[in-house]
């Protein structure tokens, strides 16, 4: 995060955590490749009506917490250096200790790992680096033993290349599969030159067709060329997809994370996408495909089976801006999903002028009243019609929270991250862990060369530049947005003790691990009451213990246009609680509400505050909840 930061006070008074406060550093532009204009205009920031009458549909999902686990980097069992299903096994105890309901497994199936598992090659069976089938049902059971119910990626939009379907599909025109993925002629130039039939970008890079020279036609890939997209007009796709769900909920799966599930409709005509970014190719076609004419008959298909067990759902939905659009989904009568994740938040220190593949790895400045406005949109909108957010900051495609939305530095990181507990856990949804996340997991060192890095994504983009000639000005700055916003930065081995290869396993695992393991490590939070671990298992208990205000309470925005503090309010019938958090790496001084000036309950705080009154002198990245009734 970039923001204007006040001076350093170095007199503060006696705190619980470390005094020394480093302060922010400005990001870097990137030079000539991004010139930066101003964030689109966001909507107004408006508080509902206190006397507003909202409708509360309660549901085991909208109390639960979920606790995602990235398969890969989690724990090795068997000493190859990478993590597997019985290395989660080991560590039931430990997920249950901080207070989730539900664990989401990463995928597991059997595929190449092009990307990392989101190219499947058969969705009934599993990576053989993971375990076995039997391995997963010990999974489940061990999971319901504990009372926690597990959810896992159904991936459907695209398959592996390697998969029986496109095999077979690629094998002739004749083929029974072939119409399950999507196949269209070349277009030609004006000079005779063979071109894609349009002009849209992969969200990886380059077109997102490619070329098959026996049949003389492309194949469409949204994402990597080994990440075929099926062909959703085909009944016989849909068919399949729900034989899938059916084989894992039968097997005890409680539900599904849908991978880019708003991708699986296109438009037939496949029009060339306008252009953005003149200085490319390619351009995003998202808006051809983001929120496709038959989605929501498609989504219903999968809710019939949904509810037909009783599971749960929470689809991936990016490139929709638009409530109105995602209300379609997640209303608690439309029979599709339960939830969604968007990704406004995540896209904030987005360059918007750029190409989606290119604007990761750009920069632009931000502002805590923008933050603001995008919360508000979605917690407004959710509560009054009825939908439910997924709550979320980080995941397997995201940087660290405490890395890219506050401060890591030493001084002042524990009080960070617990800072973001307190600004995540108390906003009205259901709230998503990341594995580390609970423990302050920071970024891959700055240090790092390209070369540690592991991920599809960033690697296409840094090497296409290289391939086309770019200074060494350019791909150093691009290294730097790496560092903060590639995959790779969650996909670092889980640290958990301060052991050689932190616990992970008894080899060199598959991703190097940060450097900084000796210090920050499971073993040294999960007994220290003071820890970030011990924070979030308070977030969790303080969503249980005060259910009707903390989770179906009316959220509304507190002082909206502050820059430096991010307050809001969740009010159910006679009980209100205010939520305080301070952005800023240096102390603040903050006029409390007169709403708020009288007794209360201090129910969590990141320092060791315990009343509230006037003008209140908020400490570095300082976060408190007060109850009042």
């Amino acid at each position: 995060m970039t923001v204007t930061v006040s001076p350093v006070i170095t007199e503060l008074p006696a705190v619980t955590e470390p005094q020394a406060i480093t302060k922010l550093q400005a990001t870097t532009e990137l030079p000539s490749i991004t010139e930066l204009p101003s964030i689109t205009e966001l909507p107004s920031i408006t508080e509902l009506p206190s006397t507003t009458e909202l409708p509360i549909n309660r549901a085991w999902w909208k109390e639960s917490n979920v606790y995602q686990i990235y398969p890969r980097s989690f724990k090795d069992s068997n000493g190859d250096g990478i993590g597997d299903i019985q290395g989660i096994m080991s560590k039931l105890d430990y997920i249950a200790g901080l207070g989730v309901n539900i664990v989401w497994l990463s995928p597991f199936y059997k595929s190449p790992q092009v990307d990392m598992g989101y190219d499947i090659s058969d969705y009934r069976d599993i990576c053989e680096e993971y375990g076995t089938l039997s391995d997963i049902d010990e999974l489940i059971g061990g999971l319901h033993k504990r009372g926690l119910k597990l959810i896992i990626d159904l991936v459907v939009n695209h398959t592996s290349n390697k998969h029986s379907w496109f095999q077979s599909s690629i094998s002739s025109k004749d083929s029974e599969h072939r119409d399950w993925y999507i196949w269209k002629k070349p277009t030609y130039a004006a000079d005779g030159t063979r071109q894609p039939p349009n002009n849209w970008l992969s969200e990886f890079g380059g077109s997102a067709w490619e070329y098959d020279v026996k049949s003389d036609e492309y194949y469409l890939h949204l994402f990597a060329k080994e990440q075929p997209d099926l062909n959703w007009e085909n009944p016989r796709v849909r068919h399949a997809v729900h034989d899938i769900m059916r084989f894992w909920l039968a097997r005890g799966v409680d539900g599904f994370r849908m991978d880019v599930i708003n991708y699986i409709s296109k438009d037939t005509a496949f029009p060339d996408a306008p252009v953005i970014d003149p200085s490319v190719t390619y351009q995003s076609g998202a808006m051809y495909y983001a929120t496709g004419p038959r989605l929501h008959e498609y989504l219903q298909g999968l809710g019939n089976i949904l509810q037909e067990y009783g599971a749960f759902s929470v689809g991936e939905m990016g490139n929709v801006e638009d409530p109105t659009e995602i209300i379609k989904a997640v209303g608690f009568d439309r029979n599709e999903l339960n939830m969604i994740f968007h990704f406004e938040i995540e896209q904030l220190d987005y360059c918007s002028s750029r190409a989606m593949s290119a604007a990761r790895y750009t920069s632009r400045t931000w502002t805590l009243t923008e933050l603001k406005r995008i919360v508000d949109k979605w917690q407004s909108f959710m509560q009054v019609n009825d939908g439910w957010n997924a709550v979320f900051l980080e995941n397997h495609d995201q940087g660290r929270s405490v890395s890219r939305f506050a401060c890591d530095a030493p001084p002042v990181r524990r009080v960070a991250a617990k800072m973001l507990a307190t600004f995540l856990g108390f906003q009205s949804g259901t709230i998503f862990v990341y594995q580390g996340q609970e423990l302050g997991l920071a970024n891959v060192p700055k240090e790092w060369g390209v070369e540690k890095y592991r991920d599809i994504e960033s690697l296409n983009f840094y090497n296409g530049l290289v391939a086309t000639g770019e200074s060494k000005e350019v791909l150093d700055t691009v290294l730097r947005e790496m560092q903060k916003k590639a995959r790779d930065n969650a996909r670092m081995p889980m640290q958990w003790d301060a052991s050689e290869n932190t616990g992970f396993s008894t080899v060199k695992p598959w991703m190097d691990v940060n450097e900084d393991y000796r210090q920050w490590n499971a073993d040294s939070q999960v007994n220290d009451p003071s820890s970030v671990y011990a924070y979030w298992q308070s977030v969790f208990r303080l969503r249980r213990e005060f259910e009707d205000v903390l989770v179906y309470g009316k959220f509304s925005l507190v002082d909206a246009l502050n820059e430096s503090v991010f307050a809001y309010k969740r009010v159910y019938g006679s009980s209100e609680a205010l939520v305080v958090t301070s952005f800023r790496d240096s102390p603040v001084e903050w006029i409390l509400p007169k709403e708020y000036d009288r007794p209360g309950k201090m129910l969590l705080t990141n320092y060791s505050r315990n009343e509230i009154s006037g003008v209140i002198v908020l400490l570095p990245y300082e976060s408190f909840v007060y109850l009042i009734k």
